[in-house]
């Protein structure tokens, strides 16, 4: 089954690292993806920009209006995701509990629909 691992985590934690704590940050996703990768279970995954890159599209009553930034303010903004393939719910929890950024943020484990 896949399973979308959404990474959460405050911009202004990451803004405000050392160069040498970035790089380490940097080295720990480099290597959590090359373990993702050769045990299989990697589908894909993405960094996004900040979220004062974000536009936010709504369709009210034929209107459609958009908004710079993201849907809510909130203290941890999406930062990036990956998609994986697991057996279950239980291996993709221990997935993400290896995510780098479970440690300073939080992340989001969603089911992927299967139609048909």
């Amino acid at each position: 089954m896949q399973y979308l691992l959404l990474i959460y985590e405050d911009q202004k934690v990451g803004a405000s690292m050392s160069e040498k704590a970035q790089k380490e940050l940097m080295d720990a996703y480099w290597a959590y993806t090359k373990e993702l990768k050769d045990s299989g279970v990697f589908v894909a995954g993405e960094a996004l920009e900040s979220t004062a890159s974000a536009t936010t599209v709504r369709v009210r009553s034929g209107r459609t209006t958009t908004t710079d930034g993201p849907f809510a303010e909130t203290k941890e903004q999406l930062g990036g995701f990956y998609l994986i393939d697991a057996p279950n719910l239980d291996q993709a929890l221990k997935w993400a509990a290896k995510l780098p950024a479970s440690k300073t943020g939080s992340i989001e484990v969603r089911p992927i629909v299967k139609y048909g």
